[in-house]
């Protein structure tokens, strides 16, 4: 495999596995699941209710700064990365 294969490679599944963390998060959690963690209520508000107002949205925000943390690594390990001035 090239240099540039296994680059990509990578790339992509990190993007996958960002974007199944998302869509767990997102539509398993605040939608089809939405009932059972109403069930669980921590801080007097329901789970399920929380996923699905903030809790994406903050796992929406942590996995920004993990993609560009991981990419960083990613491309200095590939040696694709920009040069800091």
């Amino acid at each position: 495999m090239s240099k540039h294969q296994s680059y990509w490679s990578a790339n992509l599944r990190l993007v996958a596995l960002c974007l199944c963390i998302w869509f767990v998060v997102s539509f398993l959690f605040g939608i089809v699941l939405v009932e059972p963690l109403n069930r669980i209520q921590i801080g007097g508000y329901r789970l399920g209710f929380w996923f699905a107002q903030q809790g994406s949205i903050y796992v929406f925000v942590a996995l920004i700064f993990f993609y560009a943390n991981r990419m960083s690594k990613l491309d200095r390990k590939h040696g694709v990365h920009e040069d800091d001035e």
